[in-house]
């Protein structure tokens, strides 16, 4: 598919530093493979094959790894000198990008959407940003998101308490290109704290799935993976 896909690579993961402190989150190990290997492997399963990797704390590991990688898979590196923030990183990755509308995805996180569906339904609503969500069975940690009956987004709030129904967001997204104008070259800036409540009057729409989101931020939720993607494979 003719569609670049950014994947934000550079938290410090401070939360997981308890298990593992020598690489980024998304090379954590889950059952001896990298995490963003699978990640990488779902998206690619649907015709994506342009990755652009925005990568920070100790993103050379990250570089050294798919600079090695052959086959149809092609993958640049957009690297931070010092640290943008998840809005700041695609920014600073704007002259890789060559497609119209981009996916953008949490190196640390995966829900199992349908990729190609939540791109028509993008397209469909003529969005400039379209955000997966689904529901959790405790939301705190997540942001909450509000949604009109067209399914655009009314509010979005990070890490509010919610009932186990409110949707959250899944952290992944398509944008418009258009986008990049909203955001400032060189400057710390977040999606979720930043960009996303400013913007929400230039059409925003959640897609709603029900599939699980799956994260490795913490070692609990890094063991919750290791378990899922075990029975995957049986």
């Amino acid at each position: 598919m003719d569609v670049d896909v950014i994947i934000l690579c550079g938290g410090l993961g401070t939360r997981l530093n308890s298990v593992v402190d020598d690489r980024p989150k998304p090379m954590v190990k889950i059952n001896g493979k990298p995490f963003l290997d699978i990640l990488v492997d779902y998206v690619a399963r649907y015709g994506f094959t342009h990755f652009i990797l925005c990568t920070g704390f100790k993103g050379d590991l990250i570089e050294r790894y798919y600079k090695n990688k052959r086959g149809r898979l092609i993958f640049v590196v957009s690297d931070e000198n010092e640290p943008l923030g998840t809005a700041g990183a695609i920014k600073n990755a704007e002259s890789f990008i060559e497609s119209d509308m981009f996916l953008v995805l949490n190196g640390d996180s995966l829900c199992e959407i349908d990729i190609e569906d939540f791109i028509k339904f993008h397209i469909g609503k003529g969005a400039l940003i379209s955000i997966a969500v689904t529901t959790m069975e405790s939301p705190v940690e997540y942001g909450v998101i509000r949604l009109d009956e067209d399914q655009k987004i009314i509010s979005f709030g990070e890490k509010i308490s919610g009932s186990e129904n409110d949707l959250i967001n899944a952290g992944m997204y398509v944008f418009d290109k258009k986008i990049l104008k909203e955001i400032p070259s060189g400057q710390k800036m977040s999606l979720e704290y930043d960009l996303f409540p400013g913007i929400l009057d230039k059409g925003l729409y959640g897609y709603i799935t029900e599939k699980r989101l799956l994260d490795i931020g913490t070692p609990e939720r890094l063991a919750m993976a290791k378990d899922y993607f075990r029975e995957d494979k049986k």
